[in-house]
Formats: structure tokens, C-alpha cells, sequence
């Protein structure tokens, strides 16, 4: 049964995540308040290792998400590989359904003044959603409100060596602009094996 929830959860996002991989990140957010699958901290996990490794975000965390809720259901490899397998179509389908369905009607009506306003309608959620997306990413590295409401300190709030590594790839970025992202990945992830960001 766990198997068919994955696939109409992840059928759910991929159907409505308009905009990218990033745009995925609200509806997971909901999956983790709703279902319990993961935590909050497992979500940041999650995203981290999307952003790292190759292929779309969305996909690789759909993938993890899919692994991680079947293997702790079932405590089994084989389930968390099928969890990540079912989770990750899931997410797919709905793609390949609408671009097969789209793509005609597209070519027909593309001059179409309300296909236009569609389509500019659609950007503008896509922003909204990877903005959100963004800042959703930013509360859970940046500020630590568990720390937080333990101690009532100020300082426990914010998670200041991710501050500062978040500021200095920022300017690095400025400064060297022709420097590739991946080397701006591995070198946050020596330093946050260097300096115990865990």
C-alpha cells in the first residue's frame, strides 16, 4: 500500500510543481507536515544530495524521498530502492502524459492570446514557487528555531557558520564569475566536512 501512496503523492508534485526541481520543494515541505515521512532536517538532507549529484532535483528527490520512506517502513534495501523507483515515476508521469498531450494542441494554438496569457500566468506561479522554494531552503540552513526555543538565545537562532560560508561563496560568485558551480559544491562540502556542519 505504501508503494501506491508514493506514486500518487509524487504523481501529485510532479503534476503541479510547475517550474523546475525547486518548485517541488513546497510539496515536499506538505508531504513532511502531512505524512511524516521525513523531517524537516531530513528535507535540508535531501536537498543537499539533490543539488550534489547529477540529473534534475526534482527527480533525485523524489528518489531519496522515495528510498528513505520505504526502507524505514520496511527496514529493506530492496523496498527503499523500490520506494525510490515507484516515488520517482511517480514524479515523472505526469511530465511525459502532459507533453504528449500539449505539444499537439501547443502547435495548433500558439498565437492563441489566452494560450499566451496561459503561459505567462504559468511563469508567474513558477516564480512564486521556487521563491518560496528558496526561502523555505534558507529557514532550515540558515536559522535553527529548536536551538532557539530551548535556550531563548538570540545567537542559537541562526546557524552562523552557514551564514558565513552562504556569504562567502555569495561574493565568491561575484568575484570569480566564470568559475563553475560544481567547485563552488565541493568546496562547501569539504568545508562542511572540515568544520562539522553536521
Amino acid at each position: 500500500m505504501i508503494y501506491l501512496r508514493l506514486f500518487y503523492e509524487f504523481f501529485k508534485v510532479g503534476l503541479f510543481s510547475v517550474g523546475g526541481g525547486m518548485a517541488t520543494i513546497p510539496f515536499l515541505q506538505d508531504i513532511s507536515l502531512r505524512l511524516g515521512w521525513f523531517t524537516t532536517s531530513e528535507l535540508s538532507d535531501m536537498i543537499a544530495v539533490s543539488e550534489s549529484t547529477p540529473g534534475p532535483i526534482g527527480v533525485n528527490m523524489a528518489t531519496f524521498a522515495g528510498y528513505k520512506t520505504a526502507f524505514g517502513i520496511f527496514n529493506n534495501q530492496f523496498a527503499g530502492v523500490l520506494g525510490g523507483l515507484v516515488a520517482t515515476v511517480g514524479l515523472i508521469a505526469p511530465a511525459i502524459i502532459v507533453i504528449m498531450l500539449v505539444s499537439k494542441a501547443l502547435q495548433k494554438f500558439s498565437d492563441n492570446k489566452y494560450v499566451k496569457g496561459a503561459m505567462y500566468g504559468l511563469r508567474a506561479v513558477s516564480m512564486a514557487l521556487i521563491s518560496y522554494a528558496g526561502l523555505g531552503v534558507m529557514k532550515i540552513t540558515l536559522i535553527n528555531l529548536d536551538a532557539f526555543s530551548k535556550s531563548g538565545n538570540i545567537f542559537d537562532l541562526f546557524v552562523f557558520k552557514t551564514i558565513i560560508l552562504a556569504v562567502l561563496i555569495f561574493v565568491l560568485q561575484k568575484i570569480f564569475k566564470k568559475i563553475h558551480p560544481i567547485v563552488y559544491i565541493i568546496f562547501s562540502a569539504v568545508v562542511g566536512i572540515v568544520f562539522n556542519f553536521a
